[in-house]
């Protein structure tokens, strides 16, 4: 029996149970149909991922942050403004960046460091870094957002392959205004017959006032790369990374040596005639060298003013002050300086002391600084003999003298 309510009261009619259970499946449809709403949504904006982002622990603060598909975290903090996460070669990184206007595309269009490949046989196009496949267009947030587009790059890193490309490439991926693919997209020498669409869906998004670049070394020794670059802009900022061609050409043999240990010695592939003296050009880590040779055939196609030549050897002794010149280049403020770099010893080449994405010290992997092999002094004088007056022409063109025969 019930207990006995108040004096004067009385009890409420119990509610049909017809009508309870009609209430819940009302409630369990909307939320049903609300979530199939919201999923709707979301696939239509991130079809275009290139890969699951899953966002875990507290942002912002703490060490949690962004997990990649492997499973690594990286950390995040700081004010909640809108996130690129560029997925490159298999690494996600963690960018904030302030949210920009749309850019509006204009009708014409890191990464791992770089991995060698050899190219002792053939001609000197192989660039030695990469392979002729780039890596995917990178999925961000700002596609969630619908922000950024994909441009044709506006600079590119031409050449040359051993002069200390994937070096300057990483460290003006620290530039927040400079987005790059991380890959050699090989387009302009390999991939040329897949189009510019092609091309242009490798980029990865930038947004106003962003910069889009790629490099690729062996364009600069690509015939057909000036006209076709040309083609694509005429306005394509472009730099050209150089190094003594005598260091170049062991650094190239070297590569090439520690992939096919049976291969013969420098000296013996240097010389057409050794006894004569005769040096052989086919060889492409001879060929790459005569620099002015190659330029020639870019000036056909670009003025001597969009085209910056950067010397490998400051990039190792004065990264900040290369980077400087090459940030005025394109444009940039000077945001890289030597507060970003520290030379570590045991390498032989400056590191940066937080890469892009990530907030530890970043160093040439251990493909960079391998220790060079003895050669013949007599054929070294020989080859600085060779390169002498092809070097002087390109002081000459380039208005820069590199002391490379000092």
């Amino acid at each position: 029996m019930a207990p006995p309510g108040p004096a004067g009261a009385h009890p409420a009619p119990a509610e049909p149970l017809s009508r309870s259970i009609f209430r819940r499946f009302l409630l369990m449809l909307c939320s049903l149909l609300t979530s199939l709403y919201v999923f709707y949504c979301l696939a239509e904006r991130c079809r275009t991922l290139s890969g699951p982002v899953v966002v875990v622990g507290g942002l912002p603060g703490g060490e949690e942050g962004v997990r990649a598909p492997g499973g690594s975290a990286l950390a995040g903090g700081g004010p909640r403004e809108p996130a690129a996460w560029p997925v490159a070669q298999g690494r996600l990184s963690w960018q904030l960046r302030p949210r920009r206007r749309r850019r509006r595309p204009p009708g014409r269009e890191e990464a791992a460091w770089e991995e060698e490949t050899p190219s002792l046989a053939g001609g000197p196009g192989g660039s030695g870094a990469g392979s002729s496949a780039a890596e995917p267009p990178p999925g961000t947030l700002e596609l969630l957002l619908d922000e950024g587009s994909k441009q044709l790059p506006q600079a590119i890193i031409i050449g040359v392959k051993k002069g200390g490309t994937r070096a300057l490439l990483e460290f003006l991926r620290v530039h927040p205004d400079v987005r790059a693919v991380g890959a050699e997209p090989h387009f302009f020498d390999r991939s040329y017959d897949k189009g510019l669409a092609w091309y242009r869906d490798l980029m990865p998004r930038t947004l106003d006032g962003q910069i889009t670049m790629e490099k690729t070394p062996s364009y600069f020794v690509t015939r057909e790369a000036p006209v076709r670059i040309s083609a694509m802009s005429k306005d394509t900022k472009l730099i050209v990374v150089v190094r003594d061609p005598v260091t170049r050409a062991i650094s190239d043999y070297t590569q090439t040596l520690s992939k096919r240990p049976d291969i013969p010695t420098f000296e013996s592939l240097t010389f057409r005639n050794r006894s004569a003296g005769l040096i052989d050009t086919s060889w492409s880590a001879i060929q790459i060298g005569i620099y002015a040779k190659h330029l020639e055939l870019w000036l056909r196609h670009f003025p001597r003013r969009q085209m910056l030549f950067v010397s490998g050897e400051r990039l190792i002794s004065d990264p900040a002050g290369e980077l400087g010149r090459v940030q005025d280049f394109l444009g940039l403020k000077r945001i890289i300086t030597d507060k970003h770099f520290y030379f570590n010893k045991t390498k032989g080449f400056p590191c940066l002391k937080k890469a892009e994405g990530s907030s530890k010290p970043h160093c040439l992997g251990k493909t960079k600084g391998r220790t060079h092999p003895d050669i013949d002094p007599d054929v070294v004088r020989r080859l600085r003999d060779f390169y002498r007056p092809f070097n002087r022409k390109f002081y000459q063109m380039t208005g820069h003298d590199f002391g490379w025969d000092g």
